[in-house]
């Protein structure tokens, strides 16, 4: 990859917005606008959503939370994300979230180097309006296949919301 030789501007409703799974995810630089160093997306997801747990074998992965919390677990430990929460991911760690406070959670998620975007491309489909997708139950053979072949590990069930709550 080569670096960009100029600078570049998204507006608040520009960069390729898709259904991925059951959030939203706005690319607002990917590996041709970053030469590979990262991939930045604004993100949005239900309550009560969240991820296998997995691993990414060659990304860190960063969220910094804007609106609702979600509770993460990466590895051993486990932290509730606010508002203003930043958590930090690294390669390696098995790692997942779930969508705990208000209607969404919305934030940006960071990954690096790049290619992040190539996953949630082969994964999801582009969002064909505002808002988030009607929740559907993931086709699980699908999404571990889509996952190894992007370098990531499913290595468990989604957090359980229900199991919080106890």
């Amino acid at each position: 990859m080569t670096m960009p030789s100029s600078g570049q501007h998204l507006a608040a409703d520009d960069g390729d917005a898709w259904w991925f799974l059951d959030t939203r995810m706005t690319v607002k630089a990917d590996s041709q606008r970053t030469g590979g160093l990262y991939t930045m997306i604004e993100f949005s997801a239900p309550q009560g959503f969240g991820p296998p747990q997995h691993v990414h074998r060659d990304e860190d992965e960063a969220f910094l939370i804007l609106e609702g919390g979600m509770r993460v677990v990466c590895g051993d430990e486990t932290w509730q994300a606010e508002p203003g929460s930043f958590v930090f991911l690294p390669r390696g760690v098995p790692h997942s979230f779930i969508v705990t406070e208000g209607p969404a959670v919305r934030g940006w998620q960071l990954t690096t180097p790049a290619g992040f975007e190539k996953f949630v491309a082969a994964l999801g489909e582009p969002a064909p309006g505002p808002g988030l997708p009607q929740p559907t139950e993931p086709d699980v053979p699908t999404l571990a296949r889509i996952s190894a072949e992007h370098g990531y590990d499913i290595v468990g069930p989604p957090l359980n919301l229900d199991d919080l709550r106890r």
